[in-house]
């Protein structure tokens, strides 16, 4: 008789039912061979006695058991497991001394399988980066918006105005893979308007944040053994990306000026490259804007060698002088740069809506491909987000946080000049969410950023930004997302653990 008082254990206080709890236990005993195939199973009040249970409960988890396939009826003769699987072998309860200990082995958080696979997979290294979040409290962050800045009531009301609006058949059933028609068509204004692009809603395909665009642009264009540059200091997403498809990633300098094309020149005459990454506005993550005489040469070898430009062009919006530069696709006449871009640093990263400008035929191959990973994207904040384009509230919310950012953008710099003139050497950027600080090289940076961690401020110790062998003792300390109250603090910390 097998001790089925001893193997299975209730949890009164689970939100799971009874019957549930019993229908999964008796199937985890079949699973590992302690019921065999063909064994037949006490009467329901004979089973309701030893467990100590309502008949009507052990009647549900027979039921259960009969609509998942483990057991199987038989008229007149009672319940019985089904004769289907294969005889298991019954396996023994490691480290069991008495009958009570065999309920640890249906316990969920002690299987094994919870941990690790039974079989093997492909662990890649280099997608191992850290996750980067809002920390609470003082920071000094990568450059994040202020999240206390976004239109926040502007968007609920278009979210609102979701509900009342058009067919709820269309509304709430699929869409277009592309995105919503209403951010397309406004999103492709303006871009048109605000960076000089000359695009309609055909060569705009929404995606969840600009990550997701340069997954597609990657997997539609790139093949394993195919070159791309990128800046000798570069965002990992991206190269990660990159690496994924098979292609060799090959780094470029990059100096005050941005991403060096004489170099990149003389490596096309001796490589075929078939992409060059790049991020104008402004290189992440030293913030340098590539000067204009580069971008003409970049458009122009592209062009000479044949090989795409794929533009990050993640904080346009937020350029602290009077005439920023246009970026490459705003001077592309032959379809050469794929253009990405993101809302996520201008609105907040939760809202996760990027888009990719290209020539309409890569468009359509890259929603193709969109569609077998996510069929769709958010429809409603697509929507509402287009709606504030369409009201004029996004362009109010742009010109509200750049005052804003640009402020904070002179009274960190400040800050930091006068507190550690001669620890942190760094450059005042033009635009963007952050400064590149370079600390001295006696500063070790994984110590520093502990240290400033008990005192209650985050920063990044920046050692995935050093290229390899190299050590730049560097960071970007991001202004943008802390009031100029809560950047003194910051400093002020920073200052006490760089000489304590």
């Amino acid at each position: 008789m097998v001790p089925f008082k001893s193997l299975i254990q209730f949890d009164k206080a689970s939100s799971t039912p009874v019957f549930i709890q019993l229908s999964n236990q008796l199937g985890h005993l079949i699973r590992q061979g302690t019921l065999a195939p063909g064994q037949r199973l006490p009467g329901t009040r004979q089973l309701a006695d030893l467990l100590e249970l309502n008949r009507q409960t052990i009647v549900a988890a027979y039921e259960e058991g009969l609509a998942q396939g483990w057991l199987e009826s038989r008229s007149g003769s009672g319940t019985y497991v089904a004769t289907h699987f294969p005889e298991i072998k019954p396996q023994g309860l490691a480290g069991a001394t008495d009958d009570s200990s065999a309920t640890n082995s249906v316990s969920a958080g002690s299987r094994p399988g919870n941990e690790q696979p039974g079989y093997a997979f492909e662990s890649v290294d280099f997608l191992v980066r850290p996750v980067l979040t809002n920390q609470a409290g003082l920071r000094l962050d990568d450059g994040f918006p202020d999240i206390r800045l976004a239109p926040m009531e502007e968007l609920s009301r278009a979210y609102r105005s979701y509900f009342r609006w058009g067919n709820p058949q269309q509304h709430f059933g699929y869409s277009d893979t592309k995105g919503h028609p209403l951010l397309r068509e406004q999103l492709s204004a303006y871009l048109n308007e605000t960076r000089g692009l000359q695009t309609t809603p055909e060569n705009v395909l929404i995606t969840r944040g600009s990550i997701m665009g340069l997954h597609l642009a990657s997997q539609v264009l790139l093949r394993p053994g195919d070159v791309v540059a990128v800046g000798e200091t570069t965002w990992s997403g991206a190269t990660m990306n990159f690496k994924k498809t098979g292609a060799t990633v090959l780094t470029v300098p990059v100096d005050q000026y941005g991403l060096d094309v004489d170099t990149l020149e003389t490596i096309c005459r001796t490589r075929q490259i078939r992409m060059v990454f790049v991020t104008p506005h402004h290189h992440y993550p030293t913030t340098v804007t590539l000067r204009a005489d580069r971008r003409i040469k970049l458009l122009q070898l592209a062009e000479a060698y044949r090989f795409a430009i794929l533009e990050d062009d993640y904080d346009y919006d937020f350029h602290y002088l009077s005439r920023p530069i246009l970026p490459l696709a705003s001077a592309d006449r032959r379809g050469m740069v794929v253009y990405v871009g993101s809302l996520t640093k201008s609105v907040a990263p939760a809202f996760r809506v990027g888009y990719v400008v290209a020539p309409k035929v890569l468009i359509d191959e890259l929603a193709r491909h969109r569609r077998i990973i996510d069929r769709q994207g958010d429809p409603m904040l697509e929507f509402a987000i287009g709606q504030l384009f369409k009201t004029g509230d996004m362009k109010r919310h742009f010109r509200k946080t750049l005052r804003a950012y640009h402020a904070r953008r002179d009274y960190f710099c400040d800050l930091l000049a006068n507190a550690l003139p001669d620890v942190v050497q760094f450059n005042k950027p033009d635009g963007g969410l952050a400064v590149w600080a370079s600390f001295d090289p006696a500063i070790d940076m994984e110590s520093l950023t502990e240290q400033a961690a008990q005192d209650g401020l985050y920063l990044s110790n920046g050692l995935f930004h050093n290229p390899l062998g190299q050590r730049l003792n560097s960071t970007r300390l991001g202004f943008a997302s802390s009031s100029e109250a809560e950047l003194e603090r910051s400093v002020a910390v920073l200052k006490k653990v760089v000489h304590a």
